[in-house]
């Protein structure tokens, strides 16, 4: 179970990093309205991040916590020197959270069957759903 919540610990610290990346960077048309979506989305990554750390630790494992760590686990994708648009940002982190929902409708059923813990069941399904409604929210951007 840890391996599992380390993984989405990673995943969700590396889309805070590009989420907070993106805030600080974005600039064109629109600038101050993708500025704040994205401020709010690092807030609420953040403030999950803290949620799955604490949930590893209740579960009776140490939590990882260096970049390297979080490198090796995680699958979303780096893009240093690559500074997109503002449309193209948000198309890259709507990516990012379908590939993290998908994940974690997996790591759900997981949870529940496999292990049959049915707390970090329910935890990873509230996760799951913030992820949809930024995806939601990132997707009607693209209207």
């Amino acid at each position: 179970m840890a391996n599992l919540l380390s993984t989405l610990l990673a995943n969700q610290t590396a889309l805070y990093i590009k989420t907070r990346k993106f805030h600080w960077n974005v600039a064109g048309e629109s600038f101050m309205e993708y500025h704040l979506l994205f401020e709010k989305q690092y807030k609420e990554l953040e403030e999950n991040i803290d949620e799955v750390a604490e949930r590893i630790n209740k579960l009776g494992s140490p939590t990882i916590g260096t970049l390297k760590e979080y490198i090796k686990l995680t699958f979303i994708k780096e893009t240093p020197g690559y500074y997109p648009s503002s449309k193209d940002m948000v198309k890259e982190l709507l990516g990012d959270h379908e590939a993290v929902i998908k994940e974690l409708r997996k790591n759900v059923e997981e949870c529940a069957k496999r292990y049959e813990d049915a707390g970090t069941a329910d935890f990873l399904t509230k996760l799951m759903e913030d992820h949809e409604t930024n995806a939601w929210k990132l997707r009607r951007y693209l209207k």
